[in-house]
């Protein structure tokens, strides 16, 4: 099994990226080089899988290529697109207090 048994599925991929998908990093040609560099992956991590395990998968900033054990001797495949925004700053989750004083906290002490 390689990455060409996938050509149906790769070339399904880099239509809809093309179409549909605002992406700064990579080119629909680069994609495409992608997409199949993951597919080798993908397939090794699912030819390697342990026993009891169904699933072999391959992820980048921009997709995620999962192979599944079915029914059929060759896997189902499933092809993800990640949504991500370089624009997105990153921050804490509401849960995480922020340890030491802040400026604002600070300025609130010296007021007082």
């Amino acid at each position: 099994m390689t990455a060409d048994s996938f050509k149906k599925e790769i070339a399904a991929a880099v239509k809809s990226f093309d179409k549909h998908i605002v992406c700064l990093e990579k080119s629909p040609e680069e994609f495409q080089a992608a997409l199949v560099s993951l597919f080798d992956k993908a397939i090794k991590a699912y030819e390697n899988r342990a026993p009891g395990m169904r699933h072999g998968l391959a992820i980048d900033r921009q997709v995620t290529v999962i192979l599944s054990q079915g029914d059929e001797p060759r896997p189902l495949c499933g092809i993800y697109f990640n949504l991500h925004s370089p624009y997105q700053k990153d921050s804490l989750p509401t849960t995480v207090k922020l340890l030491g004083k802040t400026k604002s906290s600070a300025s609130e002490e010296e007021s007082e």
